[in-house]
């Protein structure tokens, strides 16, 4: 089969974890096949995730011209179809394509009952496991090494940033997507009141506004870097940084790409489909916090801009001290 299968095509359009997820199927694709050629689909602004993986051979941009896009994947004449975004649009470009193709258990019913009824009937298995249910059958096998994001040499930070960093700065994922899975502006104020103060906060231009208002508990040891770095600078200072906090959010799947300690806090989602911080053999450096009990949690596999109970426990309720004391440990 090997000796056939001369250029792969990979399916993922978005969004910045999922495709952070997906490049230990890269890596263990890459293992299998030395020779072949893996193409890589994706979303204009997602693109920068891939851009230095080192396993791909070439990346096709998503932008507007969907059309345009799937004409100049037809006269790459791919072998395979790998698709790890198993959605309409996907299918669509796989049906078009006319390739045989593999995808992977979404177990989109299994979640809308968690979420609609709160019957839990979802595997203990992580989202990087079933995407590789999409490669079995081309004999390609997890090596349990992890995430993958490369950080090039020559990136620089802002020197002002860089003289700021430290083994004692606590970065944190300011914003996410969706309101309902960021930590609350009330609860950083609170790690704060319980000694942790030295601060980066990261994320981007539409989390400024929300970071300046942190920074204003304490100027002199806060920094806001939102809106200010790119992708792979935001990255480098995670390696520069003590441990990141941070809700369900595509900064916390960098992190572990990174080998950073983390500590995520959950909101409206829940670990339990299969979206927590991935660092095979390294769970010491994961740290889970989520409010159990909460009759209307997970109230979405996503999010929503507001609480639709308008109470917000989910977050609210978090114990901001004993996640600060374990902050102080490191």
């Amino acid at each position: 089969m090997k000796k056939e299968i001369k250029k792969i095509l990979i399916i993922r359009f978005s969004s910045m974890g999922d495709i952070l997820l997906t490049t230990p199927v890269l890596a263990a694709i890459r293992r299998e096949y030395k020779d072949s050629e893996i193409h890589f689909v994706v979303k204009k602004s997602f693109a920068e995730i891939i851009l230095n993986n080192p396993h791909i051979s070439k990346i096709h941009i998503l932008d507007k011209n969907e059309s345009e896009l799937i004409s100049d994947l037809k006269k790459e004449n791919f072998d395979i179809i790998i698709d790890l975004h198993k959605s309409i649009r996907s299918l669509k470009f796989r049906l078009l394509l006319g390739k045989k193709s593999y995808s992977f258990p979404k177990l989109n019913f299994k979640k809308c009952l968690f979420v609609k009824f709160k019957i839990n009937l979802l595997p203990d298995i992580h989202i990087v496991d079933r995407y590789f249910k999409a490669v079995e059958k081309l004999n390609v096998k997890n090596d349990q090494k992890g995430l993958e994001f490369i950080v090039p040499n020559n990136t620089v930070l802002p020197q002002d940033l860089n003289s700021f960093l430290d083994k004692n700065t606590v970065a944190i994922a300011v914003g996410s997507k969706h309101s309902t899975k960021q930590i609350p502006v009330e609860k950083i104020e609170e790690l704060i009141k319980f000694g942790i103060k030295k601060l980066v906060l990261l994320g981007g231009k539409d989390d400024a506004e929300k970071a300046e208002k942190i920074r204003k508990f304490s100027p002199e040891t806060i920094y806001n870097a939102c809106g200010k770095l790119s992708l792979t600078e935001s990255a480098l200072a995670l390696t520069k940084s003590k441990v990141l906090v941070t809700g369900d959010t595509g900064l916390m799947h960098l992190a572990s790409a990174l080998d950073v300690i983390i500590i995520s806090i959950w909101g409206n989602t829940s670990p339990h489909f299969g979206m927590y911080p991935y660092l095979p053999n390294k769970k010491e450096k994961i740290y889970i916090f989520e409010i159990e009990g909460l009759k209307c949690r997970p109230c979405s596999k996503l999010g929503f801009e507001t609480c639709p109970k308008k109470h917000f426990k989910c977050m609210l309720d978090h114990n901001m001290e004993e996640i600060a004391k374990i902050i102080e440990r490191f």
